[in-house]
């Protein structure tokens, strides 16, 4: 057995994904997670992207101790300069640099010869070498990158000083027989391979980013890299949560293992999909809600007799045993904070009290308090931050009626604390809230997309709203829960429109796009 280096860029790549938008303390969150979630390397943004990119790196990069730190850098001194800022006081400092090597990227994106590239590559290197310890260079596109090429680029930046070399499947072009026979060429070709990471980045564009990625394995791959839930630009990227349960239980296969707390994935991935307001299918693999769930008279039967017979992965593997009732109505603070604690939550006794509050409303309107309820209020006291609410909610109110024309009326405090009241009607109960809030916020609002899921089962479970809107010209998307879909709809609307006006206020601009 030979251990297999997880690099998890949710927070870099992951954050590209069309509508996710994170602060500062919704990453730190999800950074501190991916720490009890074992990853080796998180890399936790683009310093040079933006003042938001860059200070959530710069705090990631003090806070985390178990896990190697990196942030992403164009073939750029100035990026390189802005990564050292932010990542020197981390733990070992270390910089992901990326540079495109296929004639395509070359020709039409950079607009340089082959040469060009490799002397951009090798200066880049030395010079982020003068900083970090750590150096990962990357071949951008490198499975439309022609094979001999990417030998002497990858021997050059060897030579410059590069520690892991990735070869990306950037656009999720290479079948696993393309993608494994590339790493072969790699490690058979290239003189000093043995002394660097050799590492593997997927993405799903065809639907293969898990088999890319154990091809990759088998051939060499010391270091792979994904996101939680397999969120990413386009399709996505590989999901490490398939990548880790796929080398456990098939280890006699693969004979590799990792450090991965398997009984923290769901956890993970459940903390992911609430922050970034990503849904995950429910036949996803893992960790969708029906991946242990078996209908078929046949299956049924098979599983009473024997589990293994249609089940090779327990959700007790991934942290997924059912809970029943916790805490009710009648539970005190001690019972609480316990639960709290075993969850894995650390707060203050500040937030922790506030988050109680909010667990005795719920319980005196909830009949079952699970699990999922108390991991959607205790995730919201955990992420608050200075960044306060810009608007505030005091009350909603619809009329509606099927003979009647939807009416609501809203009530909420403005940036200067005054509280301003309207009124407005729509088609349905959804557009008369929104045409009311729009008159309260100062802006021009377009609704992108909008849904609401339930959190937990029932038909008192709680309503999570999800809006992705377009305020005042940028894109931004908001989230809230509460037991009524539309006091969760109306939350979530003035959430977009706070984080928009805070990210203005800060002068952060939008994040530069990365391969």
């Amino acid at each position: 057995m030979h251990k297999i280096d997880i690099f998890d860029t949710t927070l870099r790549d992951g954050e590209q994904s069309a509508g996710i938008n994170l602060n500062t303390a919704e990453k730190i969150e999800i950074a501190r997670q991916l720490e009890r979630f074992g990853a080796t390397i998180i890399e936790s943004g683009f310093p040079a992207a933006s003042p938001g990119d860059f200070d959530a790196v710069q705090r990631i990069a003090g806070m985390v101790k178990n896990s190697i730190v990196t942030g992403l850098a164009r073939s750029v001194k100035g990026d390189i300069d802005r990564a050292w800022e932010a990542l020197k006081g981390a733990e070992q400092p270390h910089v992901h640099i990326f540079l495109a090597t296929s004639p395509i990227h070359m020709e039409h994106k950079l607009m340089q010869t082959p040469d060009q590239v490799v002397e951009n590559a090798i200066e880049s290197v030395k010079y982020a070498r003068k900083f970090f310890p750590l150096v990962q260079w990357s071949a951008e596109d490198a499975s439309r990158s022609e094979p001999e090429f990417l030998v002497h680029i990858i021997q050059k930046v060897i030579e410059a000083g590069a520690t892991t070399i990735n070869i990306p499947d950037t656009v999720g072009y290479a079948t696993p027989h393309e993608y494994g026979a590339l790493f072969k060429y790699i490690k058979e070709n290239v003189r000093g391979i043995e002394k660097v990471k050799l590492s593997a980045h997927c993405h799903n564009d065809l639907g293969m980013a898990t088999a890319n990625t154990l091809a990759a394995i088998e051939n060499g791959a010391t270091q792979i890299e994904g996101t939680i839930n397999g969120i990413g630009e386009r399709a996505g990227n590989v999901a490490l949560e398939e990548i880790a349960v796929a080398l456990h239980i098939r280890k006699q296969v693969y004979g590799v293992e990792t450090d991965i707390n398997l009984g923290e994935i769901k956890r993970t991935s459940q903390l992911v999909s609430q922050l970034t307001g990503s849904l995950i299918q429910p036949n996803k693999a893992v960790v969708g809600k029906n991946a242990f769930a078996h209908e078929s008279g046949i299956h049924q039967d098979g599983m009473l007799k024997n589990p293994l017979t249609y089940e090779i992965i327990t959700p007790e593997l991934i942290g997924d045993a059912s809970t029943e009732l916790v805490l009710g109505k009648h539970s005190g603070k001690h019972a609480f904070k316990d639960r709290a604690i075993k969850m894995g939550f650390d707060l203050s006794d500040e937030k922790l009290k506030k988050a109680f509050v909010e667990f005795k409303k719920l319980a005196d309107r909830k009949k079952q308090i699970v699990e999922d309820d108390l991991f959607v209020l205790l995730t919201d006291q955990q992420i608050q931050d200075k960044d306060t609410p810009v608007y505030e909610l005091e009350s909603v109110q619809v009329q509606y009626g099927t003979a009647n024309i939807p009416t609501a009326t809203a009530s909420a405090k403005d940036p200067k604390g005054e509280i301003i009241h309207e009124a407005a009607t729509g088609a349905g109960s959804v557009e008369a809230i929104f045409n009311t809030l729009e008159r309260i916020v100062e802006g021009k609002v377009h609704i992108l997309d909008y849904r609401v899921t339930s959190i937990g089962k029932g038909r008192d479970a709680l309503g999570e709203a999800v809006i992705n809107m377009s305020y005042n010209g940028e894109t931004v998307t908001g989230r809230d829960v509460a037991q009524d879909v539309l006091e969760a709809t109306a939350k979530a609307y003035l959430n977009a429109v706070n984080r928009q006006i805070i990210k203005e206020d800060q002068k952060i601009p939008s994040p530069v796009a990365a391969g």
